[in-house]
């Protein structure tokens, strides 16, 4: 039947349609949001949302009056976008507007060429389009690059600028020219930028071991930038947001937010000065003496801090991966990496502990012409002297201490026992770690039960393996007064608003000797840089110097070489009341003259002259007016 000009039939066949089509819609959204709705919401999750990682800012070093050792700058990875001018170009449709918009971009690649240091052909070049490898590191993943995270094609052309150049390329002081859409300043096309941290070390080379540096994958590797990371890495914060299809985020739909806290600042006790003047010592030592290697080392005596910590050879920590691979050992710490015999430094323990037990008073004689001497029922061969000492009577301690006596200082170890000599190297901090921090050998000392022919031997400071770090701390018992403070590089830790969150104190590990010893021994220890001793080059007239030469052979294939020598000259002053105490170890030096490389030569004039800097720089009062007498006269029988 038929109504009007529309029969039924296709009245129903159009209802028929119509119902299909929504009820292929219902099942569709019953797909969509039944069915498929945990797979779909996760797919949508992965499309726009996304976790921005803020990064923390990496705490400062500063040395003690707050000159910067280490700092976090950032600096961008500029890339430019070949095809972008070519867009914008084919978006204007009026021939006259192309042509100012191709001058314009002229002039900004111009003045970027100029603000870059580059010449404008070789910029022209960049905006070539080329065809690259995609895995190539000269392609850059726009994602990576640009906040907007615009999918286009990126050249990386430069490996950073700084962040204040960066501005300049973008700011509308140099570009006036504003955006129609935006009304901001525009750079030159395709011209994009992203931000990162560089850690960079103002100082260079200065204090290269004490410092340490990040490597490439910023990863702390050496001294306090991997010793305080816990203090300086900060704590990265980050939010949850929503990004459009162009990558670009949503800022209203962030859900949460952890705002970053910056690494906090560490302050050592290291004086740039003072670290300076090491350096340069050490810089002199290696071209007159050319060694293997050196270190000075410089502290407090009162507290233990170090003011100087200086190796020969050093790096720039700007350039650490610039050292070659036969090379590589410079970046270690030598003073608490490297090991070795310390000589006759090492008998303060022997003169100490026989003093603290009373066996002898520095007046008490010895006999040091002995070839041979009976211990614990045993004849044990006594070590040989100097060849250029000749004593013709007894020496007295003041004179086995201020001459040097091998068989002297064996006599002392002696008297106090295997036993007890042991005991008082352990309480001068031998075998042990100083527990400054990072990788640090203990050293090589053998109890008595392990090998007791070592006697004559150990007192001298032979068959004992220590680092320069130990063998300062052991001569700052001595300038302490008899404790044994451990030696420290951070004196406090400050927040990003710069207040300090914790302060370091003085350690003190123990007490080696009592004080009266202590002045004993510093007495005593004058009498090595008096006329008479070993290093009378060490003296610094108005000032009572104490302090210990050592000269001991190097092993070399397993036997004691006659040619190959470390030096050193281990000391403070002024003597009786002890400001600083300074290490000075040559390894393997060549006097130009020839000869044995004697502490006295090569180590005691660099610890003398050092010491005179210090004396103005740190404000050092004179003890003694010049030719005149100490605090405590040296009452050496000689």
């Amino acid at each position: 039947m038929s109504s009007g000009f529309t029969s039924d039939y296709r009245i129903k066949l159009l209802a028929t349609g119509i119902l299909a089509g929504f009820a292929v819609v219902g099942m569709q959204l019953v797909r969509l949001h039944v069915l498929e709705r945990p797979a779909r919401l996760a797919e949508i999750n992965r499309a726009r949302q996304e976790v921005v990682v803020e990064h923390a800012r990496r705490g400062d070093i500063l040395d003690a009056h707050g000159d910067t050792l280490a700092t976090s700058r950032t600096k961008v990875a500029l890339a430019i976008d070949p095809w972008a001018l070519d867009e914008l170009l084919a978006a204007e449709k009026k021939p006259e507007r192309r042509e100012r918009l191709r001058q314009s971009e002229q002039q900004k690649r111009a003045r970027l060429a100029e603000l870059l240091g580059l010449p404008v052909a070789e910029l022209e070049k960049l905006y070539q389009p080329v065809t690259r490898d995609p895995r190539s590191s000269e392609i850059a993943d726009p994602r990576n690059l640009v906040e907007g995270r615009i999918k286009v094609r990126f050249v990386k052309f430069n490996e950073g600028v700084e962040e204040s150049l960066y501005a300049r390329l973008t700011d509308g002081k140099l570009y006036p020219q504003l955006d129609p859409k935006t009304s901001q300043p525009t750079p030159a096309a395709g011209l994009v930028g992203s931000r990162y941290g560089v850690r960079t070390y103002p100082q260079g080379q200065l204090a290269a071991h004490v410092v340490g540096f990040i490597n490439a994958d910023a990863q702390p590797v050496t001294g306090i930038e991997n010793f305080a990371d816990f203090y300086l890495r900060g704590a990265d914060g980050w939010r949850e947001s929503e990004k459009d299809g162009r990558g670009r985020e949503l800022a209203q739909f962030r859900t949460r937010e952890m705002p970053a806290a910056d690494g906090y600042t560490v302050v050592l006790s290291i004086d740039a000065a003072v670290q300076r003047m090491a350096e340069q010592e050490l810089a002199q030592v290696a071209d007159k003496f050319h060694p293997q290697k050196a270190t000075i080392i410089v502290s407090d005596a009162r507290t233990g801090f170090l003011l100087a910590l200086a190796n020969w050879p050093t790096f720039d920590l700007n350039h650490y991966n610039q050292v070659t691979p036969d090379g590589i050992a410079r970046l270690n710490n030598l003073a608490v990496t490297d090991v070795y015999e310390p000589g006759s430094v090492f008998k303060i323990v022997a003169a100490s502990g026989a003093l603290e037990d009373r066996l002898v008073t520095p007046a008490s004689t010895f006999d040091c012409t002995l070839p041979s001497i009976v211990f614990n029922g045993r004849i044990r061969n006594l070590p040989a002297e100097d060849k250029s000492d000749h004593f013709d009577h007894p020496l007295s301690v003041a004179e086995i201490i201020a001459h040097s006596s091998n068989k002297g200082a064996a006599q002392l170890g002696m008297l106090l026992g295997q036993q007890k000599f042991y005991d008082y190297a352990r309480r001068f901090g031998f075998g042990e770690r100083t527990a400054i921090g990072g990788p640090e050998k203990t050293g090589w000392l053998h109890r008595p039960e392990e090998r007791d022919f070592d006697i004559t031997r150990l007192p001298m400071g032979h068959s004992v393996d220590v680092t320069v770090l130990q063998m300062h701390q052991a001569m700052g018992v001595i300038a302490s007064g008899g404790r044994l403070l451990r030696p420290q590089l951070i004196r406090e830790v400050r927040d990003a608003r710069g207040s300090a969150v914790y302060r370091y104190a003085p350690v003190v590990r123990g007490r080696a000797i009592s004080e009266s010893t202590a002045r004993t021994m510093a007495q005593l220890l004058m009498g090595v840089a008096a006329s008479g001793g070993t290093a009378p080059n060490a003296a610094i007239a108005g000032f009572e110097v104490a302090g210990k030469t050592g000269t001991t052979q190097k092993l070399i294939e397993h036997q004691y070489s006659t040619t190959h020598h470390v030096a050193s000259f281990v000391g403070f002053f002024p003597a009786s009341r002890p400001e600083v105490v300074i290490s000075v170890i040559v390894d393997d030096g060549h006097p130009p003259g020839g000869g044995v490389a004697y502490g006295r030569l090569v180590a005691a004039p660099s610890f003398r002259h050092l010491a005179e800097q210090l004396i103005p720089y740190l404000d050092i009062k004179p003890v003694v007016a010049p030719g005149g007498s100490g605090l405590f006269a040296l009452k050496a029988a000689f």
